[in-house]
């Protein structure tokens, strides 16, 4: 069947049940969710969207936002959401290489994406606010329902999630219907989500923790959610008492513990908090028990994979540890030759299951670069698996930075600090910081020694090309990086030396 209809399939029988609360106080039924996105399915046939055609879509987060998501699934095409953070010049690249039937955006954007638009693909351009207005959504109060849903097959693509290469090019993650089904029935029964459950949900939906989980935990059980834009701590606050999960990144976690009233009461009708995106120091896990008497349950997922390892719903959470495989899927730890190694012993996580991706977009042989023979994929990641079979990630094999559940790739910040004037070259690395998990701190070499370069304007100049939690929140300035033998800059020094307060 179409994802579409799996989804519908689980919906409440009583469709006027909530489906969202907005922070206003307005609700969407199940029936509202049903009709806006059959509506807006017409508004995407009409626009000439055929099954299996790229929806780019860039917008603010709201109940219309979801609609869409679901009116791309209906009519069979893929969904592709980018990060609103992302600049004009990064969405060319997406754009270009994406080659989208339509596109989706904010108001104030569609004059500039619709000549990129146009430059790359030919694409029509569709408005959507975060108030729900917009040319899409004024198309959709006049289109008739789409009757049916186009037919799709289990591996058929669904969505592409661009994750960034160490390269500096952006790689499309194909997920097919059957990926991200099979996680989501894998979630709800592994979570313990009921229709009686109440989501609070403050995770953005153009990244793979916000759509591919919360939302799809929400649709695979028909229970209800409290739909907040973004995370902020008093709203937070003022909805945990109506919520039964919570699912966020360690940052929301530790941005709670910061406020006294954060207590056990404020969470009694909480059965279950969820964090993900980025590891969850152990030290916070413990304060937070102390303080609430809830154990987080931590999981660890990718891009390409949706959720793959999560500690137990009933059973030992252990803090820093990631849980065992969730059913149905395997893990391993094997050396750089892909020969698996015994119990505790720390090298290369791969993953197999039906959860993985088809492969990245027009990119075969980095497809084929990433998968073993016998099928599992090789995530990049450095762990080691106990004798009770829980994951611990102790580091990325690539030199990926993690902060506040969003993925940093240096080389792409580096090329954007090397073209500044007056720089040699820069290293860009990620420290512990326990607030975002990690802190993206760059090292900058000048040109010569008498070149002067002032911190705030580099940092004022890259806010104008990377998205905001690309940029690094310091900028330390050395004659030499720290080389070896073979010329490399040695990343682990930096960090060291960083760590250590000598930065």
């Amino acid at each position: 069947m179409n994802l579409y209809q799996r989804f519908r399939s689980r919906f409440p029988s009583d469709l006027d049940r909530t489906f969202a609360e907005m922070p206003d106080g307005r609700t969407w039924s199940y029936a509202a969710l049903d009709e806006e996105s059959a509506r807006m399915a017409t508004v995407l046939l009409r626009a000439g969207v055929r099954p299996g055609d790229r929806v780019v879509v860039q917008v603010e987060k709201s109940a219309q936002a979801i609609a869409l998501y679901l009116a791309v699934l209906r009519v069979g095409a893929v969904f592709l959401p980018l990060n609103t953070a992302y600049t004009l010049a990064e969405l060319e690249y997406f754009l270009t290489d994406a080659e989208p039937s339509l596109v989706v955006c904010a108001p104030e954007r569609s004059g500039p994406i619709s000549g990129l638009a146009r430059k790359a693909s030919g694409a029509t351009v569709l408005t959507l606010a975060a108030d729900g207005t917009g040319t899409l959504s004024e198309r959709a109060r006049s289109a008739e329902p789409a009757a049916e849903c186009v037919a799709r097959a289990e591996d058929d693509l669904a969505a592409i999630l661009y994750t960034s290469g160490t390269t500096g090019r952006s790689k499309g993650a194909m997920l097919t219907i059957g990926n991200l089904w099979s996680n989501a029935v894998t979630l709800e029964r592994a979570w313990g989500f009921e229709a009686s459950d109440v989501l609070l949900h403050a995770l953005p939906i153009f990244h793979a923790h916000g759509l591919f989980v919360a939302l799809h935990c929400t649709l695979a059980s028909g229970c209800r959610m409290i739909l907040l834009p973004k995370f902020e701590t008093e709203a937070v606050m003022r909805a945990l008492p109506r919520a039964t999960v919570m699912m966020g990144v360690p940052t929301f976690y530790t941005r709670l513990l910061e406020v006294p009233e954060f207590d056990r009461d404020l969470c009694r009708g909480i059965r279950l908090f969820v964090s993900g995106s980025a590891p969850l120091l152990a030290e916070n896990w413990l304060r937070f028990k102390e303080r609430t008497g809830h154990e987080i349950l931590e999981r660890y997922g990718m891009t390409e994979t949706a959720m793959n390892t999560s500690n137990p719903l009933e059973g030992r959470r252990v803090p820093g540890s990631v849980g065992p495989a969730l059913p149905g899927i395997e893990v391993r730890v094997v050396d750089e030759t892909g020969r698996p190694l015994p119990t505790d012993a720390v090298g290369m996580l791969e993953v197999r299951g039906p959860n993985v991706f088809k492969g990245y977009w027009k990119m075969p042989e980095k497809t084929a670069e990433e998968f073993r023979p016998d099928g599992f994929f090789v995530t990049g990641d450095l762990a080691r698996i106990d004798s009770d079979g829980y994951v611990y990630i102790v580091g990325r094999a690539k030199d990926l930075i993690i902060t506040g559940g969003y993925n940093v790739y240096p080389k792409e910040v580096e090329d954007a600090i090397n073209a500044i004037e007056g720089v040699a070259e820069s290293a860009v690395v990620g420290i512990p910081d326990a607030d975002f998990g990690e802190r993206v701190i760059a090292v900058v070499r000048p040109e010569t020694p008498d070149t002067v370069l002032d911190e705030a304007e580099i940092i004022r100049d890259l806010k104008a090309r990377l998205a905001g939690y690309k940029v690094p929140k310091r900028i330390v300035f050395r004659s030499e990086l720290p080389r070896n033998v073979m010329g490399k800059v040695q990343k682990n020094v930096l960090r060291s030396w960083l760590t250590e307060g000598a930065g």
